[in-house]
């Protein structure tokens, strides 16, 4: 092979290399770039750092969060909602990228009120199924403000929630708690 050639070959070999290089490295910022807007504005991973949703969710457990449907339709009561804390809690302490995560109890209009060891929202008492233990408290009857939610724990004598710092702003709601990952022995939707 002349010296000729055999330049032409080294350089094409590495104008090949190059070019499988940038490909690659436009194959990972696609990537990049689509998962950052997924997490952005369709779902995220979280990770549940206290017990103020037990029995419904442990510490540890691992979830998705996804941001779609409240786009279309209001939080619902049951909801389980993941927010950036409020005001009142960022007066507390808490750092605004420190999200909580708690259950919808009363709608925008809605009067609630604990007593007794239930709570009654537009005075019915609800059936909670998924509490640890009845409240040990009293509060209210306090009307939720228009464009705020009453959230609560599921642990509701170990929760910090809105019987302690108040009414819940929906643009706090970061998404809805939708699909446990892990542990994998308790996958699936709650």
């Amino acid at each position: 092979m002349t010296s000729e050639k055999q330049d032409l070959a080294d350089s094409s070999g590495q104008s090949g290399f190059w070019k499988s290089q940038r490909e690659n490295f436009q194959i990972l910022a696609i990537a990049l770039t689509l998962a950052l807007f997924i997490r952005a504005f369709v779902a995220e991973p979280r990770f549940i750092p206290s017990d103020s949703m037990v029995p419904t969710l442990l510490v540890g457990d691992r979830l998705v969060v996804e941001k779609l449907s409240y786009r279309w339709h209001p939080p619902e009561t049951g909801d389980i909602v993941v927010f950036d804390p409020p005001l009142q809690l960022q007066t507390q302490g808490y750092s605004k990228e420190q999200a909580f995560i708690k259950r919808i109890i009363g709608l925008p209009g809605q009067i609630v009120q604990v007593q007794q060891g239930k709570v009654y929202v537009d005075n019915q008492p609800l059936k909670e199924p998924y509490i640890a233990e009845p409240p040990a408290y009293e509060w209210g009857p306090r009307q939720v403000p228009e464009g705020q939610f009453f959230v609560m724990g599921d642990n509701r004598n170990n929760s910090n929630d809105s019987h302690i710092w108040g009414f819940l702003p929906k643009q706090n709601i970061i998404g809805r708690a939708w699909w446990r990952f892990w542990p994998f022995s308790r996958i699936g939707q709650f």
